[in-house]
């Protein structure tokens, strides 16, 4: 079997945290491949497995594929896996503006990593959540959302805390850590 797992994804900014979180622990070698994915609508984790099974069938080998969704509590979840087209449609700006008129401005940032050996076998789920605010932006505004998105027990938002710091609290670690334990702790690969 390969010792090479294919994360799908082309931004690179997400690759090098994955990396970076990952460390020099993990057991496989990490590749990347970007792949035009359908965008699919659905729950989290419906979206995650078929993903990964689209994934599977174009890479032919074991491959990670991640669903980001930021869930706004006051919004029952929303915007949840399409917080990157309400992302490219409001920016980080007006994003926080959907909550003007709520007291609740508790949030969800939930990272699932979703594992396919091959295009036949089971998809394999990682979650990791971290709880926060959705507050107006402040920090760098060059990665997604991570400049409204202000974690529990913190007073920066995701973009203003150093990227060290980050990688040990955020919702990919927390899922990058499952998965970790998995491939360190089983003959998968």
């Amino acid at each position: 079997m390969s010792r090479t797992l294919t994360f799908v994804t082309g931004n690179a900014k997400k690759l090098e945290e994955i990396k970076a979180i990952l460390g020099q622990r993990f057991p496989l070698k990490i590749e990347s491949q970007k792949i035009d994915l359908p965008e699919l609508q659905g729950e989290i984790d419906e979206i995650s497995i078929e993903k990964a099974k689209e994934a599977a069938k174009y890479v032919k080998g074991p491959v990670v594929v991640e669903d980001t969704s930021l869930c706004f509590n006051a919004l029952n979840s929303l915007p949840g896996p399409y917080i990157k087209w309400f992302l490219d449609k409001l920016g980080p700006e007006k994003l926080p503006k959907l909550l003007d008129g709520f007291e609740d401005k508790s949030a969800q940032a939930i990272c699932t990593l979703a594992f396919a050996r091959d295009e036949n076998s089971e998809v394999i789920l990682f979650k990791g959540i971290t709880d926060g605010i959705i507050v107006a932006p402040r920090g760098p505004r060059d990665f997604g959302w991570d400049p409204i998105f202000q974690p529990i027990g913190y007073d920066q938002t995701y973009a203003e805390l150093p990227k060290e710091t980050k990688n040990e609290i955020s919702h990919r670690y927390r899922a990058l850590d499952k998965l970790r334990d998995y491939f360190t702790n089983s003959n998968e690969l």
